[in-house]
């Protein structure tokens, strides 16, 4: 490598660390919602290439500073999504009663052959089928996460249903499953290229992967889920009791020789 283009690279990093410094007193003191300058025109004010542009804002979207909304511009962002213990309701009903619109993009829907965590989950036999179901979840046009959800064959009849505008669980209870009890989990992990550009989220950008199993009111499990959130765009809260210390337990002490 040249001196030169070392020299040249040193001078970039520096460039888009000020424009970060820029852009983070503007969302200091703006507010939720508000746009912030585009890259063109941060590009032009800094006398840099948009690519430095574009780095110092998608540092600031991995921080969940800002959303960029495809097609609208870059935007201070809302503070995430918090999701409350102890009951679960479906995405559609939880956008829903805090007063945005839910909608989803299609992605597939389809019977497919399980995979092994689908026969564990739903208890069933190798080989069987499900029915796969992936979508984006949307909220007020912004893509909060990415699902997969993989059915009981019998429940193949939700497929008549509109799943990107209407709720998969409402779809599941008109022909006759009703979801009951929900388990699951949570783990961490980092987007792939393709899940980035379906949230519309900067490579490598952290995701909050929930995995659930719920069961219909007699017990059978019907669906096994995967959903894959924008870290920076949605929270789980959760309570936990402490549980009681531990008592050591009681030692006598030694008797003195008599």
């Amino acid at each position: 490598m040249r001196a030169g283009q070392g020299k040249a690279g040193e001078k970039a990093a520096l460039r888009y660390q000020e424009i970060e410094a820029w852009l983070r007193e503007i969302i200091m003191a703006g507010r939720p919602g508000q746009a912030l300058p585009s890259e063109v025109e941060i590009a032009t004010n800094f006398e840099v290439s948009r690519m430095t542009a574009r780095q110092a804002v998608l540092n600031l979207m991995r921080e969940g500073l800002v959303d960029r909304r495809r097609g609208a511009g870059t935007f201070i962002a809302d503070n995430p999504l918090h999701r409350r213990e102890g009951v679960l309701l479906s995405f559609s009903e939880d956008m829903k009663r805090r007063g945005l619109t839910p909608s989803s993009t299609m992605i597939s829907s389809k019977k497919e052959i399980a995979t092994s965590e689908d026969r564990n989950a739903l208890g069933l036999k190798d080989p069987s089928s499900v029915i796969v179901i992936k979508r984006i979840r949307i909220a007020d046009g912004t893509p909060l996460a990415l699902e997969r959800v993989a059915l009981l064959t019998q429940c193949a009849a939700v497929l008549n249903e509109d799943l990107e505008n209407g709720s998969l669980h409402d779809g599941l209870r008109k022909i006759g499953f009703q979801p009951t009890v929900a388990s699951g989990w949570l783990k961490a992990r980092l987007a792939t290229a393709q899940e980035a550009r379906k949230l519309d989220l900067p490579s490598k950008s952290p995701l909050l992967v929930e995995t659930r199993v719920i069961e219909d009111e007699n017990g059978l499990a019907i669906e096994h889920t995967e959903t894959a959130y924008a870290a920076n765009r949605y929270v789980v809260d959760i309570k936990l009791n402490c549980a009681p210390a531990v008592m050591a337990p009681f030692k006598a002490a030694p008797m003195a020789p008599a």
